[in-house]
């Protein structure tokens, strides 16, 4: 392949990435919780040095030139998000840091959409889908709405009047470069390994939800950016295929 054609490719399908991710967060700008994914690009070096063939005959030029780019590993952005009032006593947010614990696949996932209901078994789960939220040890949270309004402490204390009725967790792990997305706003490790929970940091509060992060100007900004970058690369595709062709059916002729 013509070495301008693959540097372009390579550029028109990293943009494309980047905006299918930056897509992605735009359609969650309504979703409690959401945390949006930050798509980037990286230099791809020349051949030789990706593959590690210095034994090679090279071009000095041509390496310099590199060979285009590739999409980043994509990072999320877990910055707080601002909190919303509600008028539901179920639902929570968590300023600062920190994670719902959330029962997954038999082990615990993280997140931090805090709309909560109790389901027809007496176990706190999340409205949006159904997974039990856990206590500091790991174990589910048993509740009956029938005596009363639920009181939600900054510290993850349930209470009915002056009973002390449940504990929620708040986890959060060291690394959180491991955190990948899950789908339904759980996060859990992207090695499909358990999490290593520590105590989070973070206060709970009550009658609020935490806003989507995602900027939706910013958003709308980056998406037409890479839009424009893809169009870019895929019309330097279309002028060296043309100029290809030229040389090959006007001037290869005169030869």
């Amino acid at each position: 392949m013509n070495y301008g054609i693959q540097i372009s490719a390579s550029g028109a399908l990293a943009s494309m990435h980047k905006q299918d991710a930056l897509t992605g967060n735009l359609a969650n700008l309504g979703t409690a919780g959401f945390k949006p994914i930050m798509a980037g690009t990286q230099f791809r070096p020349a051949v030789r040095q990706e593959d590690g063939l210095f034994n090679l005959d090279s071009n000095a030029m041509l390496e310099r030139l590199g060979a285009g780019v590739l999409s980043a590993h994509n990072k999320i952005n877990f910055a707080q998000g601002a909190l919303v009032m509600s008028s539901s006593d179920m639902d929570l947010a968590i300023e600062g840091s920190g994670f719902f614990i959330v029962q997954h696949n038999g082990g615990q996932a993280l997140s931090r959409d805090g709309r909560l209901t109790v389901n027809a078994d007496g176990v706190l789960v999340q409205s949006t889908s159904g997974r039990p939220v856990l206590d500091p040890n790991n174990n589910q949270i048993n509740l009956n709405p029938s005596n009363g309004l639920f009181t939600f402490h900054s510290d993850g204390l349930i209470t009915q009047g002056d009973a002390a009725v449940g504990q929620l967790g708040l986890g959060d792990v060291a690394d959180r470069s491991i955190l990948t997305k899950h789908g339904q706003g759980l996060f859990v490790s992207k090695f499909g390994t358990p999490l290593s929970i520590q105590d989070g940091h973070g206060a709970f509060q009550q009658f609020a939800t935490e806003a989507s992060g995602v900027n939706e100007i910013d958003a709308l900004m980056q998406i037409q950016s890479a839009s424009r970058s893809a169009q870019s690369n895929i019309g330097m595709i279309d002028m060296q295929n043309r100029m290809m062709d030229k040389a090959i059916n006007t001037f290869g002729r005169i030869a």
